[in-house]
């Protein structure tokens, strides 16, 4: 057949994307990674597994986890953000196989976003009502002159709740304080009993919201400045309250008992599993938020040192607020004649019942109240920035359109207003059980596995030697012995890293089916721990989803499928595929089999 003789038809045009964001300094990236790390658990959980683990002892076995499985497992985030400039999805056209990695990242992000924000609604709760004087859970109040001079027993329809005033059959005015006015779960009997929304608690949730959105509109450029005061804060008033308590009576009393020795803790499985999940959780390994940060960096950022910057940097910070916290419960337990040991606690009852209480009996204490909780109100959004920007990342960089501005816009106010209705089950009177519940599972057996399969795609799938070169070609400008470190790093990914990963699985599981969830003394119903494992699974079942997505995709037999999903597509960025603006361009590029061992 002849030619058409009129014009040809000319291929439709398509309107560019807008370009990504980077950072506007170096700083800014440091500042981000290092607030996103140093959150909470930083708080509440280090130090009560310091002592609880064989005190000073404990931090041999947290040290070798950090260079073992910490370290590595962060520069491998870093860098296969930083390579590849895309968020935790789009970063696996190295190796459509693994896709669902991304996929699980991305729901791990939102379920721990979900519940997160509540912990920040408690700290804005608690902030404003450190403004009166006396404090509303201190002995000096009016309405708990009573409660401060008889025993007070609190049930929950038949069950007492959780002491941690330390003498049985009673709870202290703060902890009656949490549980009646802040929380409301006194008149709940459990998950399946949530009752109406605290609404004091739904405006708080409600402004912290607002805040993160206000501070997350304009992406890194707005995030990024505001960092310069929410990842710095902490440490000024972790400084101060430091100082404050080597100055009360029984603070060395309570620092004794944190570092005190038990050499033969070591012996446990238990330490060494503890050691491990407090590093990995501590870092932020698996949520996709770092690898999200990091894409927005200039390809030659060296991303070994700023790997030993914020990993070391936010496991001293872990060690030195143990100070912080233990020398004022030290003077608590002076003050009420009781062992450090009755008083210390982890988690929401260490940051808004045992601490608030010690800082009741502080002199000036609604300042030093204001001081805390504001401390926790910066560690908690710099940790949300974090994980929203994990979100974000990856839904802007699968649907470049996205991008504009006013779309940008659009997505992230849709994210919060969606965040903060599902999250006003979490702040009705039964909102504790169902908080417990998230914390628990999402963040359980699925991210440890999310991390395993990232280990071992990257080491054995796209090919160590060649995540190495990559490397290499990020740093080759940077000290020799940035590229000299590679050699340690690599044995890590291959073999060390994934053998521990699979340990504190294994453990996780039997920890798991060994010890019935519990808040209090309430026990979870059986329907309520499968709830919370189907979360897990949920996870889990991402990563062989998309692998046979990716299979399927392919044609031959399944032996050539799968070789051909294990290598990256042709838009996958390379060292010479980046211009001077940091725009992709799409050329071909394939790993050999000898590659990829």
């Amino acid at each position: 057949s002849q030619p058409w003789p009129g014009p040809q038809p000319q291929p439709e045009m398509l309107a560019p994307s807008p370009p990504r964001e980077t950072w506007a300094g170096k700083y800014e990236f440091l500042l981000s990674c290092l607030g996103y790390c140093v959150g909470l658990g930083n708080i509440w959980r280090f130090p009560y597994l310091c002592y609880r683990n064989g005190g000073g002892v404990f931090l041999i076995p947290y040290f070798i986890m950090l260079l073992v499985t910490g370290l590595p497992l962060f520069l491998m985030e870093l860098s296969l953000g930083q390579y590849g400039a895309t968020g935790p999805i789009t970063v696996w056209k190295c190796c459509p196989l693994l896709k669902g990695v991304g996929i699980a990242m991305l729901i791990v992000s939102s379920l721990v976003s979900l519940y997160y924000n509540v912990i920040i609604a408690w700290a804005f709760y608690y902030l404003g009502s450190s403004f009166q004087s006396p404090l509303p859970w201190s002995c000096d109040a009016p309405r708990n002159a009573d409660l401060c001079q008889v025993a007070v027993m609190v049930t929950c329809r038949g069950c007492v709740l959780q002491n941690t005033s330390g003498s049985a059959g009673w709870v202290s005015a703060s902890e009656v304080f949490w549980n009646e006015q802040v929380l409301g779960v006194t008149h709940s009997s459990g998950l399946g009993d949530p009752g109406p929304v605290q609404w004091p608690l739904a405006l708080c949730l409600l402004a912290a919201w607002i805040l993160v959105f206000l501070c997350m509109v304009k992406g890194i450029r707005s995030s990024g400045k505001v960092v310069y005061f929410t990842a710095t804060f902490p440490y000024l008033v972790i400084l101060i309250l430091i100082i404050r308590g080597a100055t009360l009576e029984g603070s060395l009393d309570g620092i004794r008992f944190y570092l005190s020795s038990d050499w033969s803790r070591l012996q446990s499985a238990q330490v060494w599993s503890d050691a491990a999940s407090q590093i990995f959780y501590s870092l932020g390994i698996g949520f996709g938020g770092l690898l999200s940060m990091a894409s927005y960096n200039k390809f030659d950022n060296n991303v070994v040192r700023d790997t030993l910057v914020i990993a070391i940097g936010n496991c001293c910070t872990s060690f030195f607020a143990g100070f912080a916290i233990f020398s004022v419960l030290g003077h608590m337990a002076w003050r009420k004649q009781v062992p450090v040991g009755s008083v210390a606690n982890s988690g929401p009852g260490l940051a808004f019942v045992a601490y608030p209480e010690a800082l009741s009996l502080l002199p000036g204490s609604p300042f030093w109240s204001i001081l805390f909780f504001l401390m926790l109100f910066t560690l908690g959004v710099d940790t949300l920035f974090g994980n929203m920007e994990g979100i974000t990342t990856a839904i802007l960089d699968e649907f470049p359109a996205l991008r504009d501005w006013r779309r940008k816009v659009v997505l992230l106010g849709a994210l919060c207003t969606s965040f903060y209705l599902l999250g006003l089950l979490l702040v009705t009177q039964g909102g504790i059980f169902w908080f417990t519940l998230i914390d628990t599972y999402s963040t359980g057996f699925g991210l440890i596995i999310v991390a395993l399969f990232m280990c071992l795609g990257i080491a054995f799938c796209y090919g160590v030697n060649q995540f190495c070169r990559d490397i290499v070609d990020m740093i080759c400008r940077c000290p020799p012995w940035c590229c000299r470190m590679l050699g340690y790093f690599k044995v890590c990914w291959a073999f060390f890293t994934p053998c521990l990963l699979l340990f504190t699985l294994i453990y996780t599981f039997l920890d798991m089916y060994g010890v019935p969830l519990r808040y209090g003394t309430y026990a979870y119903p059986t329907w309520g721990t499968s709830l919370g494992v189907c979360m897990g699974v949920l996870v889990c079942l991402q990563i062989p989803l998309w692998a046979a997505v990716a299979l399927c995709r392919e044609s031959g037999t399944l032996s050539d499928r799968f070789q051909k999903a294990t290598q990256p597509l042709r838009s996958w960025r390379t060292a010479t595929a980046r211009d001077a603006a940091g725009d992709v361009i799409d050329v071909p590029f394939t790993i050999t089999l000898a590659d990829s061992d």
